[in-house]
């Protein structure tokens, strides 16, 4: 049983910069991070494989940049320059298989974490 706890979301200024954490238990090899703003889909911002490998939504390349600490079995999210659109519930999520994309199923979930920027 995989089990995500996010942290790290709060308020910030247009431009400003935050980092999201996700603590995890259990293994999987594929890992994201979703967000959904008020009144619409929730979207996929960023994932990453077992081999390091990324992908990342158009809206948030160049911007975001999503990583993974196996040894202490955490997933972060660094979020540079960000706009009021950014602003959303952020959440994290595992995948045990292949591909690893942002549409692919995950099946295990997070609470998520608020994020607001400001203009």
């Amino acid at each position: 049983q995989v089990k995500l706890a996010e942290s790290g979301g709060g308020s910030v200024q247009a431009g400003g910069s935050l980092r999201l954490s996700c603590a995890r238990s259990g293994y999987t090899n594929c890992m994201g991070w979703f967000r959904q703003g008020p009144g619409k889909e929730r979207e996929g911002v960023a994932t990453i494989d077992s081999f390091d490998g990324t992908t990342y939504a158009d809206s948030v390349k160049g911007r975001f940049t999503i990583s993974r600490d196996n040894a202490k079995n955490i997933l972060y999210l660094q979020m540079n320059s960000l706009k009021p659109e950014d602003g959303a519930m952020y959440y994290c999520a595992a995948r045990a298989g292949w591909p690893c994309g942002l549409t692919s199923h995950f099946g295990y979930w997070g609470q998520g974490t608020q994020v607001t920027v400001s203009s």
